[in-house]
């Protein structure tokens, strides 16, 4: 067994190790910013070239489209220009056959006199009324007078009347005498201008039988 004492590290020689160990830490991060220099260089020109080449897809994109794009008029301005020569093409052959025809009859056909149209006689637009005057004639001779709204139905007037009256109570049926109509029992559900008691009337009561 080695019975030699381990030195302790003089003042001197620890500042050296403690230098050469910083020297390595310093070297290890050049080492490294240089390292990621390079590759941050690398990831420039990838991006660069992806970009130069998107550019060129996209000028090549836009110059086909242009190029579509002037096919596409180049086609419609034929298509137009076709269209007038059948046009002309046409109105040259329908003159043709005119002078042939012209020719053929001797002489251009007589021109027919147009027929001034008939005076049209102005329709007057039919009235519209919301309203129906009323004149009622009871049993006993006299007489009530009421407006009711044209689309009322006669029941409501069957009701003003067994509330006014002044002639008894005994039943009764309303009727007209111009036209003569007697009134039943669908024809209270009716409004009055469908009855025909629009503007004005006159209805009579009758007893029931």
């Amino acid at each position: 067994e080695s019975t030699e004492e381990i030195k302790p590290l003089t003042e001197e020689e620890k500042q050296e190790q403690a230098r050469k160990l910083e020297e390595k830490i310093r070297q290890r991060r050049l080492e490294r910013e240089e390292k990621e220099k390079k590759e941050a260089i690398e990831r420039e020109k990838e991006r660069r070239k992806f970009g130069q080449e998107v550019a060129t897809t996209r000028q090549k994109i836009e110059e086909q489209e242009m190029l579509k794009l002037a096919e596409e008029k180049r086609k419609e301005k034929m298509e137009a220009m076709l269209a007038k020569k059948k046009v002309l093409e046409d109105i040259e052959r329908d003159k043709l056959e005119r002078r042939e025809k012209f020719n053929m009859g001797g002489g251009a056909p007589p021109a027919a006199v147009a027929k001034p149209p008939a005076p049209v006689a102005p329709v007057e637009p039919k009235k519209e009324y919301d309203q129906c005057r009323l004149q009622i004639r009871l049993t006993n001779g006299q007489t009530l007078t009421q407006t009711f709204g044209a689309h009322e139905e006669l029941a409501a007037v069957r009701l003003y009347v067994e509330m006014n009256r002044t002639d008894g109570d005994l039943p009764f049926t309303l009727m007209t005498n111009f036209p003569r109509k007697v009134f039943s029992d669908e024809d209270y559900g009716k409004p009055l201008n469908a009855l025909g008691l629009v503007p004005s009337a006159v209805i009579i009561l009758t007893k029931a039988k």
